[in-house]
């Protein structure tokens, strides 16, 4: 997924965005509110991250642009300014919620998580499919070739993620970030295993097989031939 964050505060700015993008989204970082506008008028974005303090164009009126031609798009605020009357003109404006500096980083990621999630549902779709594998996101059912699988919640996870992700080669650090909601420790060994269980179940017995590992890289699932 994509997010647009303008904050002024290069420094600042940085260290989210390197985050964010540890944590497997892809992030455009604008430094003032005229380059925010035009990237969140004419950029495909999941969500956009404004401070309100920003030279050229302040946060409120980048949100106001924004809203002009993207009415869906949630928009988080992120900003030194706490008081109440602020928050309020924030939520009354179009912001879906709003984060006061200070943050731990933890917090905003959850928070990210949390509008993604709930800006995403009526796009959603209800399946996914690969070859003869196909994933009911509603009933948490997961069949191939017509056979039910059973797996757990976290491999279940672990699935949704590389389908959503397909083709793409997912390091550890991303699995263990989007499924796990951790930091990827090289000492453990949680994400082969949880891989390995995977492929027993949805890969032994069945041809072609999706889940392929790339060593030292990480997993990736996708049919045969397609690199």
């Amino acid at each position: 997924m994509k997010i647009l964050l303008v904050e002024d505060e290069r420094k600042t700015g940085e260290y989210v965005k390197q985050g964010l993008v540890e944590a497997g989204f892809v992030v455009d970082l604008a430094l003032d509110g005229v380059d925010g506008l035009h990237l969140g008028e004419t950029g495909d974005y999941d969500l956009a991250i404004l401070d309100v303090m920003l030279p050229k164009l302040d946060g409120w009126q980048v949100l106001a642009g924004i809203r002009r031609v993207k009415r869906e798009l949630p928009v988080l605020f992120l900003t030194a300014r706490d008081q109440v009357a602020d928050r309020v003109k924030g939520f009354e404006q179009g912001a879906d919620d709003y984060l006061v500096k200070p943050f731990a980083f933890a917090e905003l990621l959850a928070r990210v998580r949390s509008l993604l999630r709930r800006g995403s549902r009526s796009k959603e779709p209800e399946q996914m499919r690969v070859a003869d594998l196909e994933l009911d996101l509603l009933r948490r059912r997961v069949t191939r070739g017509g056979h039910r699988i059973d797996l757990t919640a976290k491999e279940f996870a672990l699935l949704e993620l590389l389908l959503r992700r397909q083709g793409e080669v997912l390091p550890r650090s991303l699995i263990a970030s989007q499924v796990w909601d951790m930091n990827f420790d090289s000492d453990t060994n949680v994400i082969e295993v949880a891989v390995r269980r995977l492929r027993a179940k949805m890969d032994d017995g069945f041809e072609p097989k999706l889940i392929r590992t790339v060593r030292g890289m990480g997993y990736v699932l996708e049919m045969p031939g397609c690199d």
